[in-house]
């Protein structure tokens, strides 16, 4: 098996000869170049050498002593540092170099993308000229490495990153191992690919998958929804042309919220003393 069969795995070499940038590797038939930016510390002339296989600037084969998780047949997750919107967003793999995830192999919306920090679950892949580029996991490979969900997990907090997003709902991979599934109505806008969110479990499938919410829990709701209404009439100097009278299409486009969940919210600020209604208007209820 030639070297370049072995980019984007992991192999021994020999050390062959030392050069002024760095070291020749042979494994008996060909050299590889280890370029001592690829290592953190000297070798002799003999030694064997754990190294990962790539492809320079130049399409030749190189060596790095920096072994990184991920590799041709082997997933691991691995963070985002840059994107660029003409070709896709580029992964830290632990090599100097980083790795382009393709704009083929992102969701159509940009909006979705992943963003500096967000993580993603890959592999690598070989084109036909050696060069090496991210693969995300596909649902099988997220399925094979889930663990179970029980009954005793039901309605509890979990956090786990998204492997997949379309336009019907999420799907998550949890700290716990869960896969689940987030549905549109479970919530208030599409999260990103790789993003980090945080949901109850409302459903454990026979299967041990998931259904997510991200949606809060009814008094949180409330109690958010309740600052919400506070903080514009706050600043509109304590008064507002809004009451649990109002139409629910003028409260949806001044608040984002339906009329059921501003009564709610306003009914706390009342019940709580904060506000009071007259005239058609909601006012600040000052001591």
């Amino acid at each position: 098996m030639s070297l370049k069969e072995l980019v984007g795995q992991t192999t021994i070499l020999t050390v062959a000869r030392k050069a002024a940038f760095g070291y020749f590797l042979t494994d008996g038939h060909e050299d590889v170049l280890l370029h001592k930016n690829e290592t953190n510390r000297e070798f002799e002339e003999g030694e064997q050498v754990e190294v990962f296989l790539y492809v320079d600037s130049e399409g030749r084969p190189t060596a790095s002593t920096r072994i990184p998780d991920v590799a041709v047949g082997r997933y691991a997750w691995v963070k985002v540092t840059d994107v660029n919107p003409d070709i896709g967003v580029f992964l830290n793999i632990g090599l100097q170099k980083d790795l382009l995830l393709g704009k083929d192999d992102l969701p159509v919306h940009q909006s979705v993308w992943p963003k500096e920090g967000d993580m993603l679950y890959i592999t690598l892949r070989v084109n036909r000229k050696s060069l090496l580029y991210a693969k995300l996991a596909s649902d099988q490979v997220i399925q094979s490495l889930s663990t179970k969900a029980t009954r005793e997990n039901f309605n509890k907090n979990v956090q786990g990153h998204i492997y997949r997003t379309a336009k019907v709902g999420s799907w998550i991979y949890t700290l716990e191992g869960f896969k689940g599934f987030i549905h549109e109505s479970q919530r208030s806008r599409e999260p990103r690919l790789g993003e980090k969110v945080e949901g109850r479990i409302i459903d454990i499938k026979e299967d041990g998958t998931i259904n997510v919410s991200l949606l809060a829990r009814k008094q949180e709701s409330i109690d958010l929804d309740a600052a919400h209404i506070y903080e514009y009439l706050m600043s509109r100097n304590g008064a507002m042309p809004y009451t649990d009278k109002s139409m629910p299409e003028d409260i949806q486009e001044r608040f984002g919220l339906s009329k059921a969940a501003f009564k709610r919210g306003l009914g706390k600020l009342m019940k709580e003393g904060r506000v009071y209604q007259e005239g058609g208007w909601t006012y600040e209820k000052k001591d």
